[in-house]
C-alpha cells in the first residue's frame, strides 16, 4: 500500500506538472521554424459588393461566404477553407481570411518561443512591410506555456496592427498598388482579435490544432449568430451600402471605404449594423492579451521594432528630434493611429 501510495503522489505530480506547465498544449506539426508566415497569407478580402475594379469594367469583387461553405481549417491555408466575409448578428462582419491568418501566425510565434527560449533572448526578422521588421524577444524562465501563448498571440496582433498603419501610409503587396482602400477596414480589427483568441485556445487545447481551429471555429460562429447562406451576408453589405462602402469608387481608390475601424487598442468591439442596441455590450467586446497569471501587458518582454521607409511621416507625427533614424516600436503605434485616423477625416472633408 505505501509503494502504490507513493506511485501515486509521483503520477499525480508529474500531471500537475504537465498541466502548469502547458505540455498538453497542441500546434501545427512541420513548421519550418526558420521562414515564418508571408505577411499575407491568404489573400482576403476587399469590403463590399460587386466592387469595381478601375481600368477593368468587367471584373467586380463580391467576396463573401457563409458557414456552411467554409472547409475545415489548414495551417497556412488552402483552398477548401473558402474563406470570406460572414456578417453575424453579434460580431458584425468576420473576415475569415484575417481571422486565419493571425490564428496560424500566433501558432507559428508560439512554436518558435517554445523552441528558442532556452537562449533567454532572440531576434528574427520579419521581411519588408513599411520599413524591416525585427521581432525581438525576451522570455523569462518562469513563463508558463499559457504566458507563451498569450505573448504569441499579442506580437501576431501587433503584426496585424502595424499591416493597417502600414498601408493606411501606402504600403502595398503589389508594387504601384496602394492598400488604403482596405486598411482599418470595419471588419479586420475585431476579426484579427478574434483570429488570435481561437489560435490561442486551440493551442492550448488537447487536440491537434488544424482539428480545434476548425471546431472552434464553427462554435465561434455559431455563438456571434452568423447569418447563413452568401446571400444573407450580401444582403447585409447592401444595408450599408454608401454608407460604410461606396457603391461608385473603383478599387484601388482609398474612397471604396466610407467608415473605417481605428479603435484597435486595448479592446475591440464588432461594428454592427444595429450597433445603437448591442455596439458598447460587455459580451461582445474581445481584448489584446495580458500575461495570464497577472493580467499585466506583455510589451516588457517583446519589442516588434521597424525601420520605417519614407512613406511612414514617422518626423510628422514624432518630430525630427524625438525619432533617431526612423525606428519605432509597438509602443509607438498609438500615436500613428491617431495621425492616420485624423488625416483620413481631413480628405473625407474635403
Amino acid at each position: 500500500m505505501h509503494a502504490i501510495s507513493w506511485r501515486y503522489k509521483i503520477m499525480r505530480l508529474i500531471i500537475l506538472l504537465f498541466v502548469s506547465f502547458g505540455l498538453f498544449a497542441k500546434a501545427p506539426k512541420d513548421v519550418n521554424l526558420k521562414n515564418p508566415p508571408p505577411r499575407i497569407i491568404r489573400t482576403c478580402c476587399s469590403f463590399g459588393v460587386d466592387v469595381k475594379v478601375a481600368g477593368m469594367p468587367f471584373i467586380k469583387y463580391t467576396e463573401v461566404t457563409s458557414p456552411e461553405l467554409i472547409g475545415e481549417h489548414k495551417y497556412l491555408g488552402s483552398k477548401a477553407e473558402n474563406n470570406g466575409i460572414i456578417y453575424t448578428q453579434l460580431g458584425g462582419f468576420i473576415d475569415m481570411g484575417h481571422l486565419r491568418d493571425i490564428a496560424d501566425f500566433t501558432a507559428y510565434l508560439y512554436l518558435l518561443i517554445k523552441e528558442e527560449r532556452h537562449l533567454g533572448s532572440f531576434s528574427l526578422k520579419l521581411g519588408n512591410e513599411g520599413g524591416m521588421k525585427t521581432l525581438n524577444v525576451q522570455v523569462p524562465d518562469n513563463f508558463t506555456d499559457e504566458d507563451i501563448v498569450h505573448l504569441a498571440g499579442k506580437i501576431a496582433y501587433d503584426l496585424s496592427v502595424w499591416h493597417e498603419i502600414s498601408t493606411s501610409y501606402g504600403a502595398s503587396f503589389i508594387p504601384l498598388v496602394p492598400e488604403r482602400y482596405s486598411s482599418f477596414s470595419v471588419e479586420d480589427a475585431y476579426s484579427n482579435l478574434l483570429g488570435v483568441h481561437l489560435g490561442m485556445k486551440s493551442i492550448l487545447s488537447d487536440g491537434e490544432y488544424e482539428t480545434e481551429m476548425t471546431a472552434n471555429v464553427k462554435e465561434t460562429l455559431e455563438g456571434l449568430k452568423a447569418l447563413s447562406g452568401k446571400e444573407s451576408t450580401i444582403e447585409a453589405m447592401n444595408a450599408v451600402k454608401d454608407i460604410w462602402w461606396s457603391g461608385k469608387a473603383k478599387l484601388p481608390s482609398r474612397k471604396v471605404l466610407i467608415k473605417r475601424q481605428f479603435e484597435v487598442y486595448d479592446c475591440v468591439f464588432p461594428m454592427l449594423i444595429d450597433a445603437e442596441k448591442i455596439e458598447k455590450s460587455e459580451e461582445n467586446k474581445i481584448c489584446v492579451p495580458n500575461l495570464s497569471s497577472a493580467n499585466e501587458p506583455l510589451n516588457d518582454f517583446y519589442s516588434l521594432t521597424i525601420k520605417a521607409n519614407f512613406k511612414i511621416p514617422v518626423e510628422k507625427v514624432f518630430g525630427a528630434h524625438v525619432k533617431e533614424k526612423n525606428v519605432i516600436t509597438q509602443l509607438d503605434f498609438p500615436l500613428l493611429i491617431k495621425y492616420a485616423e485624423e488625416a483620413t477625416f481631413k480628405s473625407t472633408d474635403q
